[in-house]
């Protein structure tokens, strides 16, 4: 795996057109990854319709209109408890087009081995080189008292395991997590969709609290962004086990020390949840 770019871009969405092509200005570009003989494979955090706590649309358009040299872009998620995943996805349905297409990673038959906390699993093909790989997701500043904290961007991957029994893992996330980002072989783009930062313990079926931020948090380093997003409401990345693994693995930087933040600076960005 080749060394991870760790500069991460915080933008403001509500400050004038395109902010994600704004962040990728600011990290240097993708256009190593948009081009025309490569697909993309979007995982697009969608656990719950009625949780309310997904990208929104506007954000979705946006990613996916930058993206605007790939063959095909594909976006992903697995059947879940609260249902299949292509009517999950069917919030985004407005952007899919014959090039952006809904993807169920359950239902892939071309698949890879994978060891997942001493688990064989069999993980889709669009997965892996040569797609680009994003993960892409609204931001969870706080999960509730007593709740472990895991980043969106790293969370997200859970999505990619293609049975329902994904609570199966839940004892052992945080290795469980770093696992899967190892055996994909990383992620090539990381999108956090800070337009509402979602907050408060997840009930099924219920909307979750949200306050609206008007951020984007957008890096090539999965891990770096997450902690970037740990920063904004005031942790410590390096207080979180699954940064920490990450980091040890060789597979991203959670050190703020060593994360070139761009953009927004961390201090005037603070995002001040309800207590």
């Amino acid at each position: 795996m080749s060394p991870v770019n760790s500069r991460v871009a915080i933008v403001k969405t509500d400050r004038g057109a395109k902010p994600f092509q704004r962040a990728l200005s600011l990290i240097g570009g993708i256009d190593d990854l948009n081009v025309k003989d490569r697909d993309v494979t979007i995982k697009s955090g969608v656990f719950d319709r009625r949780a309310l706590n997904y990208p929104t649309v506007e954000v979705t358009e946006n990613v996916v209109a930058a993206l605007d040299r790939a063959r095909h872009i594909y976006l992903a998620e697995s059947d879940n408890y609260c249902g299949p995943a292509l009517k999950r996805l069917q919030i985004w349905r407005k952007v899919f087009t014959e090039r952006v297409l809904p993807f169920n990673l359950s239902k892939d038959e071309n698949v890879k081995q994978a060891k997942i906390i001493g688990e064989e699993l069999n993980l889709s093909h669009i997965l892996y080189e040569p797609h680009v790989r994003v993960s892409f997701h609204a931001f969870r500043g706080w999960r509730g008292t007593g709740q472990t904290l895991y980043g969106s961007i790293l969370k997200n991957l859970l999505g990619i395991i293609p049975d329902v029994r994904k609570d199966r893992f839940h004892e052992k996330l945080s290795i469980a997590l770093v696992d899967i980002l190892e055996a994909i072989g990383g992620l090539n783009l990381a999108v956090l969709d800070a337009t509402y930062t979602y907050y408060g313990k997840f009930k099924e079926g219920r909307p979750m609290n949200r306050i609206r931020t008007n951020l984007m948090v957008v890096g090539r380093d999965a891990i770096a962004v997450d902690a970037v997003g740990f920063a904004l409401v005031g942790e410590n990345p390096l207080d979180i086990a699954s940064m920490v693994e990450a980091t040890n693995r060789g597979l991203g930087q959670a050190d703020l020390k060593k994360i070139e933040i761009v953009g927004e600076p961390i201090e005037k960005a603070k995002i001040e949840l309800p207590s």
